[in-house]
């Protein structure tokens, strides 16, 4: 495979990895949405209590999914630009948010592996919290926040060992109630099924984001050494200096140029009597040269006229 089939290949790889990351940041900003505006965790982040456990939890990761969902659409949109305009510095824009959406997505990462259940200790402390005030208090308010809580995760209480609640725990679950499993297991579930979508986001980001990380380096070198596919090298009109006649081809050059040239270097040698005829004739033909019918009978009596000196000068583009 040449050089010029490798870049098409990658440019047309560059595009379709740019369309994935557009998917995949729409598919982040909706996750990310419905985190911060879904019921399951508004009602645990709005919960009154003096410090809510989870709702620093909340505020990060919303933030760090707008940011990457920020990068990997800036990268994606700057990379395909790029590739199609043949641009060295939208390439370099695309790499670096490229780098930063990388960094991010290992650090998630090192985060999950470290810290595998904060986000659900969290959830689950604040719901405790909820809990306790609601079977302690006898605040209305209190009591609404932990009906709330449980309509939305359809569950009612916990059944922990560690419960010192006394008999108070058994008027909160009554008739179909009762039957619902417990909250703490409630919340667990959902989180699960939470976490693991989130977790093939992140490792589809990582593949696309390395892919992406290649791919941009490649063209951007490609870019640097001229190797393009539709402009082979780049052309620039340069100012003409005034009163200097545009540079004719080659071939008109020897046809026209270089017999005038002659002629007027034999003629201007011999005197300007006998050839003032053929002087005038060239002077008036250099602004406008007419059809070549029309300077053969001059060429043929110049060259009936001509001495042994004149018989040397090239006449081709004259006489055809």
């Amino acid at each position: 495979m040449g050089p010029w089939s490798r870049v098409r290949v990658a440019k047309c790889q560059m595009l379709v990895t740019c369309f994935f990351i557009l998917l995949l940041g729409l598919s982040v900003a909706t996750m990310v949405t419905l985190t911060y505006f879904g019921a399951h965790f508004a009602v645990i982040r709005r919960a009154s209590l003096e410090k809510n456990p989870y709702q620093a939890v909340h505020q990060w990761a919303f933030s760090a999914g707008l940011s990457l969902v920020g990068l990997l659409t800036l990268g994606a949109v700057l990379s395909a630009a790029a590739t199609v305009r043949e641009a060295q510095g939208l390439m370099a824009g695309g790499f670096l948010c490229f780098s930063l959406a990388f960094c991010a997505q290992v650090q998630v990462v090192f985060w999950r592996l470290h810290s595998p259940t904060q986000v659900e200790d969290a959830m689950l402390d604040t719901y405790d919290l909820v809990y306790e005030q609601a079977m302690k208090g006898t605040s209305h308010v209190q009591r609404q926040e932990l009906a709330a809580i449980q309509d939305m995760f359809l569950c009612c209480g916990k059944r922990s060992p560690f419960s010192r609640l006394g008999s108070t725990e058994a008027d909160l679950c009554q008739g179909q109630e009762a039957a619902r499993e417990d909250c703490l297991q409630g919340i667990r579930s959902f989180l699960r099924i939470h976490q693991q979508v989130a977790s093939s986001l992140t490792s589809i980001g990582l593949a696309l984001t390395v892919s992406a990380l290649l791919l941009s380096s490649f063209l951007w070198f490609a870019i640097r050494s001229g190797c393009s596919l539709d402009r082979k090298g780049k052309y620039t009109l340069a100012p003409r200096a005034c009163g200097r006649q545009p540079q004719e081809p080659s071939l008109f050059r020897r046809s026209q140029g270089g017999p005038t040239h002659c002629l007027r270097s034999e003629a201007d040698a011999i005197g300007p009597r006998r050839y003032s005829g053929s002087l005038r004739w060239l002077q008036d033909n250099d602004a406008a040269p007419g059809p070549l019918s029309r300077h053969l009978p001059a060429h043929r009596a110049l060259q009936g006229r001509s001495p042994s000196g004149l018989s040397g000068c090239p006449l081709r583009g004259l006489s055809g």
